[in-house]
């Protein structure tokens, strides 16, 4: 992802702008201006003048935030996270999804998603169909889709 540079404060209005798009920015502060507070982890600063390996250093932290944000990710406490949003899953729902966070954008094999979740053995059919009703309805919360590919698995994907 591309980071916009803005030299600051010469380009505030741009900043604004970048700010409400969600843009990551790395702002270029002039020596005699006060730097503004960051509003979010796609924001950071570097006096000017400065070397080049500084500036290419930061700007590198900041794409590799944004990309980061643009995949959904379970944290241990079941927390799905996606873009600035998140939910809480069931423990059962967290190891369902999973696999489909670590293949996001990729068919998951319905017994990949059934080992995860019940690893002792496989519950019944009707139990996976409703755990995963469950999980879509979870999901689209915070802006994901499961699908179903039929006689292959499933697919998260961005809505």
């Amino acid at each position: 992802m591309d980071v916009t540079l803005v030299r600051w404060p010469e380009e505030a209005p741009r900043l604004t702008a970048l700010r409400a798009e969600g843009a990551p920015r790395l702002l270029l502060v002039r020596s005699d201006a006060e730097p503004p507070m960051p509003v979010d982890e796609l924001e950071d600063w570097v006096r000017i003048p400065s070397e080049d390996r500084d500036v290419r250093a930061r700007a590198a932290t900041l794409a590799a935030r944004a990309a980061a944000r643009l995949r959904p990710h379970v944290h241990e406490d079941d927390l799905l996270r996606f873009r600035d949003q998140w939910i809480a899953l069931s423990p059962l729902e967290g190891a369902m999804a999973r696999p489909l966070v670590e293949r996001f954008g990729a068919v998951v094999a319905r017994d990949i998603v059934t080992r995860s979740a019940w690893p002792v053995g496989p519950p019944t059919r009707n139990a996976l169909d409703v755990h995963m009703l469950r999980l879509r309805r979870r999901a689209r919360l915070v802006g994901l889709e499961v699908r179903t590919v039929r006689a292959r698995g499933y697919l998260l994907q961005a809505v």
